[in-house]
């Protein structure tokens, strides 16, 4: 059995390799008649696209997206939403002949299949993750009424942005790289959305950012904190992160994505072109994430307990 597919009823299963000729995502529930057209995606794909400065990986992906199917003139049809965004600068020969990467998945892909997909990590490298950022852009149609922002919040166990620069610099002399936090807020979710047991809105928000390569923690409210605190500290209402029982109180919602640090590193002898803290691009995919579960959730809260436009 194979799981490349997230979500219930808004549900979306992404495609590709990191070295293949394409990556891509199909989205499955999308509600009839939203307006949509690549315009819509693009924004989103360009703020996770790499290249963009020498703190990210200079492989050179114009990330372009390509509707093939459902979407007429201009709507969704309700109908699967095929997305397709072309790989343009893959180099496999970084990674010929290398053994398993220390960090990587490498030798997991070995032990589960017999075989792996040598380029670039295949489906284990960040690559995947615009398909996520495109699907996420479609989930946000879904939400309008939900703001949603994410925010790099720590680089290397360092708040101080003033900071980073320099120790990003001392990184990448070195060889190395850097870990990173990521905090997402979404605001306007309406109460009620989530689920008391099975399917708890900070589970699956747990669940989908912690899917997201390189990510090693998540944190909803006060997280970790929240067991250093006393019971009459912790029942403020801001500790919750605006989910109570596992559903949404109509508060902001709060995440925290850890990033671990970029597994390729010279230090360990790895060649090819990558991020000194993949982490800096992790905003628009943990946003995307967030999306996509909030997507979900309303679309099933609709489903049970009342129309689309109670839930607005």
């Amino acid at each position: 059995m194979s799981f490349n597919s997230f979500g219930r009823v808004f549900r979306f299963t992404t495609w590709g390799e990191s070295h293949g000729p394409a990556i891509g995502v199909v989205v499955d529930g999308c509600p009839p008649g939203l307006a949509l057209g690549e315009d819509d995606i693009q924004p989103w794909l360009d703020a996770r696209r790499p290249g963009l400065s020498r703190n990210t990986s200079p492989r050179q992906e114009p990330d372009r997206v390509r509707i093939l199917s459902g979407v007429y003139q201009g709507r969704t049809t309700g109908t699967p939403v095929s997305l397709v965004i072309d790989n343009v600068d893959a180099r496999s020969r970084d990674y010929a002949d290398l053994p398993p990467r220390a960090g990587h998945a490498d030798a997991a892909y070995d032990s589960k299949y017999g075989l792996r997909d040598p380029r670039g990590g295949g489906r284990a490298s960040a690559r995947e993750t615009a398909a996520r950022v495109a699907a996420g852009a479609i989930a946000r149609l879904v939400v309008p009424e939900v703001r949603i922002a994410a925010r790099v919040a720590e680089i290397g166990g360092s708040p101080d942005e003033g900071a980073w620069p320099a120790m990003l610099d001392e990184a990448r002399a070195a060889g190395s790289s850097l870990g990173a936090v990521i905090e997402c807020v979404a605001e306007g979710a309406a109460a009620g959305w989530g689920a008391p047991v099975y399917a708890k809105l900070d589970a699956e928000l747990a669940s989908a950012c912690m899917s997201v390569n390189a990510v090693k923690a998540v944190e909803i409210g006060a997280g970790f904190d929240a067991a250093r605190r006393r019971g009459e500290d912790n029942a403020d209402p801001s500790m919750a992160g605006g989910i109570v029982g596992g559903i949404a109180t109509g508060e902001p919602i709060v995440v925290r994505a850890a990033f671990k640090p970029t597994s390729s590193v010279a230090a360990l002898g790895v060649k090819g072109r990558h991020d000194p803290c993949v982490g800096i691009r992790g905003a628009p995919v943990i946003e995307a994430m967030v999306a996509l579960v909030l997507a979900d959730h309303k679309l099933l809260h609709r489903a049970q307990c009342g129309s689309f436009r109670d839930t607005a």
